[in-house]
This record gives C-alpha cells, structure tokens and sequence, in this order.
C-alpha cells in the first residue's frame, strides 16, 4: 500500500516544524511542534565520497612584490580527526535506502557513500527566498548523493544493477504507479539529467536531454498511469544569469505600514532588487510532459511552479504559481501566488482559480487565507478539493467553526463546502469506498487531535473514530495503510469495511509496532501483528493488497534493521544488510524509569560501553530535548524504543560510547503547564528533571556522579547552557547550533505564543546570556556558520561566547565553515567529535574532584528550590 501524495495532503501549518516524508502518512499522529529544528534539508544521515582523513590542501596566494619567483605558502588544515577507530565507525557504510513501489513486489536499494567531502559543501551557492540554490546544477543545495541502486524481487530474490556512468550522483529512485520503472535523476557539470530505468532489465536511459529545474521541487513527478512524467524543465531561453552591478544601485529600504507582521526569524531572505531578479531567474522553469521513449510537449508558458498535478482522469493539471511582488519578509512559500488549472491534452485556456497576495501578516502558528492545500480527490475523475480558514487565520479568534473543506467539480465554476471542522484542518485521508473520507483537525488551546469519518453521498454524517492528545502516545492508533487505484491514484485500502493501521505501539516499557485492523463503523480494532519482544519489527506494507503476506522491517540491539518477507509462520529474509560495527556489538542498554520531584514520570535510555564491567563507574553524558505539554497524563509516557539496533554515526551522542563514557540517551525533559504560560517555569522544570535523571542513574552504582555533563543541539543546546547557569548539577556541557538571547527571536520561540514585549520577564529569565554570570562551568559551543534554522543564528553562539569571554567564564566556540544546523562534511563531523571527546575529558574525566576544584563566584538565586540553587562558590 503506497502513501499518496496527493490522496492525503497537510491542510495547515498551524506549528512551525515540516512533514516528513515516511512509508506511511499519518492521518492523525498530531503535529510535531519542534520549533527547534526547522532545517528544510530534515535530519537524515549525509553520505560523503572520502575514506581518509582530512588532508591539507593549498591555497594561492598573490606573489609579492620584487619577489617574482616566490612560490605561494601552503596552508596546512586545521580540521582535527580523532582516534583511528572512530574514524573507522565514521567511516563505516551506511545501511542503504530501500524504496518499495506501490505494490511491494519489489525494491530499489540505494547505495550511498556515508559522508561527503567539505569540498562539495563548499560549492557555489546562492541563498534566496528561504531557499538555498546551486547555482551550476540548477537544484536546491544538496549535500546527499546516491552512487548506485539495485532493483529486487520480493518474491524471487532476483536482483539487477541499474546500469548508470561511473561516479554518477544519484537523486533517490522514484517507482511509477504500476512498478514497471523507476525514475531518478543525474547531477551532471551540465545541470541535473532526467533517467528512467526499466524494473526488469535495470537498463536505464537518459529520457530527456534538457537539465531540470530542481530549485523548489524534485524536478519530476510520475503521471498518474506510469506512462510517462510531469517534468520541471529550465527555460531553453533563460539566457545568462544576472550579473551584480560592480556598485550599488541603491539603499536597501524596508517600511512598515503599520499593520500587524509578526513574522519568525526567518533566514536566507531577499533583500534587494537584484536578488529578486536572481530568484525569478532560478526559480523559473517550464512544464514538459516526458513520454517514456524519450519524446516531450510543453505545457502552457514559463513561470515559478511549486505545484503540478494532473487529475485522475488525465485531462487537468492543477498548478500553483509564484507571482510578484516578491516579498523580504517571508520565504518563497509565502510569496504572491495563484492556483490554476490548466488543460493536459487538447486545447483550453488556463483558468485563474486563485489569487492569493503575499501572506507577510500571517499569525504565529495560524495559516493563510483563501484556497489553502488544494488537491484533487483521487476516487473521482476531476474534483478540487481545498481548505479555507474562518477565522481569518488568526488562532486567537474565537469562532464555533475554523476551518472548511472545500470542493469544486469539472466545470470548475461554482465551489461547494462540503465540511466544517471546529479546529484547524491538518489532513484529509481519502478512502478507496467512493466518496469516504478521514479528515482531522487540531485543537491548538488543548493540544488535541480529532479525527473524523465523512461521505460526500451523506453530509450528515460525521463519525468521530479517533480523538486524543497529540501528546498521548500510548493511545495512537497509527497510520493507515494505502493501495494504487485502477486510475493510478492511491487511497485507504478498504476491505469490509475496515483499514488497516501501522503504528509505533508505544508503551510503558518501549516501543512495540503493531498491525490492527480498525472497523469504521465504531473504530473496534482488532490486532494482526506485534512486534515479538526483544525486537523492533514494523509492517512497512502488503505484498500484491495480500493480508496475509506482509514486509516487515526488523532489527534487534544487535542486529541492523533488515526486510523480511512474512506469510503467516513462514519469513524469508529480503536483505541482509551487515552490522556496520561488530567490535562494538556488545553495548548495553536499558530503559529508565523514573520520577521527577512534582510527581511526572520520565524515562530515558541508559548505554554502557562495550566493555564495561561489573563495578565500573563511568563519567555520564546527559543528551535531551525539552518538550512541552499541557497535560502531566501523557508528559511522562515513555518515548524510547529499547529494542531497536544501536547505530554510531556522524555527532550521535552515543559515539561517547567509545571514550568509555556512558550516555543517558534522550533523557525526559517535559515542560508541562497551560500553553500561555509553561515557559514561565522552564528553568525549574529542567532543572527537577536534569536532578531526577542523575540520581536514577547513580541508583544503579555505573557512573561517577561527579562527572555527568550535559548535552544537547538546537532547544537541546539553549536547555543545556540553561542548566549550567542555573544549577551545579554537571561539570560541563556541549551546546551545539543553540539560541542563546531570546530577545532575538522576539515572536516566538519554539511553542511560545507570547511576544518579547507581552512576556519579557520570561524571555529575560530563559534566555542563558542574560544570566551569562552565573554559568560557572566549561561550555563548548559548536556552530555551523551558515545555520538556516529559525531563531539559531550563528550569531547566537557567538554572543554567548563573548559574554562568557568577558565574564572570566570557561568556553570553546566552533564554528563550522559550510554548514548549516546538522552537520554533514566529513571533515566537520570529525572535528566535531575529536573537540568533543576532548572538552569532556579535560573538564569532566580529569576535572579534579569538586571539593578541591578552584572557588567560584557566588551567584545567588532566591527562586529556586535549594537543591537546584547555584552554589556560592
């Protein structure tokens, strides 16, 4: 069962974190709320092309003069690399890609080197509209490139090589909807090349001999039949790109106009004309229909496409369209744009459906107004289907209904509503029963998802199945399963009247994935699968809509995941993709539970080096992230998956593992209180947490409670310079790509609903550089020099750093050339762990014992309970 695209589509940004792309589209998971991270580019691990460690490289410099035969001085590296054998785990191969079609018949395995080399981060790159751009290839930035990929058969075993050039950069395989091929692309010196690989024979062929635009899409989407796809082209008469005047043509002028614009700390705007004209220039492509054999036609005229889909009767493509004015404010999503629909084969005009102005006056987490997420249903031949706020996209607005759904038929005159949701609509799911389907909304006073059953043939009905906490995990349902229409469309799959639901099994005692069925009629489930205990085994999908043969991807804590096919007793392995590190296999973990002093449970996961032994005591490594509820029920419910395989790789905290630390992995850090004012007693909660955390683990005689150290990235940073300003809990701590002065992020932050100016006291107290005289303990702060992430300016780190220079405090400030929030170079990720493992060393395994540890300044504090006071040292 494939996830479809266009069957389930996100209906409103109420949050300020982005979907994620996953095997399965969560009709009703909730919203993830982490203003923290909101790196376009996600998280995923970054694969390279060197296996060496970083070698010096020389750089001209200009001869002197009267020197006419001096030779240009080397500049030898300063990147650093740490022991040889983690280098080797850095180093190791990653575990490939697997990508099913529709069908799970068979698989495409991508291939990918694990790390790229600085040098690929180090290319030419144009940063505009909130977009990062390479301005050679003609795509969006990317540092992740596949170098091959095999086509297998589920049911044979049988395997091909796709059959591309040597060295060739590949984009991740695309399947069409009925698995006869598969689509990828080829970064080339000359721009990015379309292929497309026959399933059988893996022989592929370059299908189209003009480069792709690939700054605001992929470049490419499948037609619904298979029989060929919708392709972004770049304009065969763009011409050269605009040239910078050599002086400026004038001031750089912003105004305000009076109007309300409390917009995020957004990053990579425009901000001159010229940058205008360079955006449109890049951005601007033209939409080819691409046949198989190697054949094309142009579709309507040139523009900035951010949408193309063709209906399911082939006969229609709807288009979204970026239009001027631009904007300086707000990145390229937020531009001036208009919804069209043009004709896919004969002749027609477009029509206008929308014209949306430039959305600069948006609310903190609310949405646009007019036509919002628009689609088309796919059990229908050609119907529109969208959603519109009633309350003006203001969340503060109090109204009985906010949003409505909907819905326009060929002609496409005359639109009809076909729903109301008391919430913010979030996502529509249709079902394969004509006319059925699942939409939900989110209750962002109470943190609530409600998901309901609806039929276009019965207004009146409206079925609640599921209605929960976003937060409550032990209560999700899961995500539902998916199978390809005879029109090439996707929905629910729908047998009798029940759906079939994948989720996590979250539980008191870790994770346990499950397969249920779930009848409609009064959302009674019935369980088909669990993942055994001492596993990790998740059903990923059916094998030809067959209920009873599935494929399970399964791993163990010492096992990497693999795929196995399932039919009843019976299970043949798929891939056997090898353990990327065996010397390391014997490292222990286990899952933690304890409690804070208000009575909220927690629970991290707890690791022991490999070869640790009974009586050991090791110094600790903290890592967490904060998350904020509004109920105590579900803040202390177990995140953890203690059965899943441990991976080192890249900056994990857990490659603290191989310096014979141990590390308390994800650590609870709940915040927990009524949306307006949790952060008002952030500091405190933390604290009560980071305390609660240190004394379950020296419950258990494995760590030297004089050498804990905290760590953390993003709102894991900010918590960590919070908690060494605001206890003596730990000796140090790591703060990497973290906001540290909140009145820099004056809309918001995170959750934060309240502005600089209607919370100060709160954005004073949290913020780590206005209390920059009481962290009284060594802090490294690491950085990338080009973080895109709203609010985690790198200038944050750098503030922090002199502040902490000027008040006699003990710091290390990195910052990383060419990298943004995560860290992907090979050479950066080195240097990252041998600063790392060198800063606790020093200041936590060989710190001298505190008793004798030099005095401190004393740093009173009135408001906290003793035990979290700062010491008058």
């Amino acid at each position: 069962m494939p996830v479809s695209h266009s069957s389930i589509t996100r209906l409103a940004r109420p949050g300020i974190s982005k979907p994620a792309t996953s095997l399965f589209v969560a009709v009703w998971s909730g919203l993830g709320l982490c203003g923290g991270c909101q790196d376009p580019s996600g998280s995923q691990r970054e694969p390279g092309v060197e296996a060496h460690p970083a070698q010096p490289t020389a750089q001209p410099t200009p001869k002197m003069q009267g020197s006419p035969r001096a030779s240009a001085p080397t500049l030898k590296s300063t990147y650093r690399v740490p022991a040889p054998e983690v280098v080797q785990i850095v180093d190791a191969d990653p575990t490939p890609s697997v990508v099913f079609d529709h069908a799970h018949t068979r698989a495409a395995i991508a291939s990918y080197p694990a790390l790229p080399p600085i040098r690929l981060l180090a290319r030419p790159m144009l940063r505009l509209a909130g977009v990062r751009i390479d301005p050679d290839y003609g795509q969006r930035r990317r540092t992740r490139f596949y170098d091959s990929i095999r086509l297998k058969n589920v049911l044979d075993g049988k395997q091909v090589a796709v059959r591309v050039p040597e060295g060739s950069q590949l984009s991740a395989p695309s399947w069409s909807p009925r698995g006869t091929h598969v689509a990828f692309t080829i970064t080339a010196d000359d721009g990015v090349k379309l292929w497309v690989a026959d399933a059988l024979s893996g022989h592929a062929k370059q299908v189209l001999d003009r480069p792709l635009n690939a700054t605001l899409t992929e470049g490419f989407v499948w037609l619904p039949k298979g029989d060929g796809l919708l392709v972004w082209a770049r304009p065969q008469e763009r011409g050269p790109s605009p040239t910078r005047p050599s002086q400026p043509i004038g001031p750089i002028v912003s105004t305000t106009s009076g109007r309300k614009a409390a917009n995020r700390t957004y990053q990579d705007l425009l901000q001159d004309e010229f940058d205008e004209l360079l955006f449109e220039y890049h951005a601007r492509s033209r939409l080819l229909v691409v046949e198989l054999d190697g054949s094309s036609r142009a579709l309507g005229d040139a523009g900035i496409f951010t949408q193309a889909d063709v209906a399911p009767n082939a006969e229609h493509v709807l288009v979204q369209r970026i239009k001027r004015p631009f904007s300086r404010v707000v990145p390229y999503y937020r531009f001036a744009r208009s919804y069209e629909l043009w004709p896919f084969v004969g002749p027609g005009r477009p029509k206008v459906l929308a014209q949306l102005p430039k959305a600069e006056e948006v609310p903190i987490q609310g949405v646009t107004t007019g036509m919002r997420a628009a689609h088309w249903q796919p059990t229908a031949q050609a119907a529109l289907i969208w959603s519109e706020a009633l309350d003006g996209g203001d969340p503060n607005t109090k109204v009985a209904h906010r949003d409505r759904l909907m819905r326009m038929q060929a002609p496409f005159e005359d639109a009809t509503e076909i729903a109301r949701a008391p919430q913010r609509l979030t996502r529509v799911a249709w079902l394969q029963t004509e006319g059925q389907y699942l939409v939900s909304d989110y209750d962002r006073d109470r943190r609530w998802t409600t998901t309901v059953l609806r039929d276009l043939n019965r207004p009146d009905l409206a079925h609640v199945l599921f209605d929960r906490s976003v937060h409550d995990r032990y209560r999700d349902p899961g995500m539902p399963l998916y199978t390809r229409l005879a029109n090439g469309q996707h929905a629910v799959k729908v047998d009798r009247g029940r759906i079939l639901l994948s989720g996590k099994g979250a539980s008191p005692k870790g994770d346990r994935p499950f397969l249920d069925q779930c009848r409609l009629q009064d959302g009674h489930t019935t369980r088909l699968f669990r993942s055994p205990v001492g596993a990790y085994a998740q059903v990923v999908g059916l094998v030809q809509d067959d209920p009873t043969r599935w494929i399970v991807r399964k791993e163990t804590p010492s096992e990497p995941p693999n795929y196995h096919l399932w039919q009843g007793d019976h299970r043949t392995a798929f891939t056997s993709f090898p353990h990327p590190h065996p010397k390391l296999s014997t490292i222990s973990k286990q899952l933690l539970r304890y409690k804070r002093k208000d009575g909220v449970p927690l629970s991290g996961t707890l690791y022991l080096p490999p070869d640790h032994r009974p009586g050991d005591r090791h110094p600790l490594v903290v890592w967490a992230y904060p998350r904020e509820y509004k109920d105590r029920s579900v803040a202390g419910q177990v995140r953890a998956a203690p059965t899943r395989f441990t991976r080192l790789a890249r900056t994990s905290p857990l490659m603290f593992l191989t310096q014979r630390y141990a590390v308390l992995h994800r650590a609870a850090m709940p915040v927990v209180g009524e949306p307006e004012t949790m952060n008002d007693t952030f500091v405190l909660q933390i604290s009560a947490a980071a305390e609660a955390a240190i004394e379950a683990v020296d419950k258990l005689g494995v760590i030297d409670r004089d050498r804990v150290a905290i760590a953390g990235h993003s709102y894991g940073a900010f918590m960590t310079a919070n908690l060494l300003a605001h206890t003596d809990l730990f000796r140090a701590g790591i703060a990497r790509s973290g906001a540290y002065n909140r009145s820099l992020t004056p809309f918001g932050f995170q959750s934060e609903r309240r502005t600089l100016w209607a919370a100060t006291d709160t954005y004073v107290s949290v913020s780590p550089l206005f209390s920059a005289e009481k962290l009284n303990e060594p802090i490294l702060l690491i950085h990338g020099q080009i973080d895109n992430n709203s609010g985690t300016f790198p200038l944050q780190s750098k503030r922090l750093f002199h502040a902490l220079s000027g008040l006699e405090g003990t710091a290390r400030l990195v910052l990383l050339p060419h990298e943004s929030h995560g860290y992907r170079a090979r050479e950066s990720v080195l240097h990252v762990l041998a600063e790392s493992f060198d800063w606790l060393d020093k200041h936590v395994r060989h710190a001298p014992a505190r008793s004798s540890a030099r005095a401190k300044r004393a740093h009173p504090d009135k408001h906290k309970p003793a035990a979290l006071r700062k010491s008058r040292r």
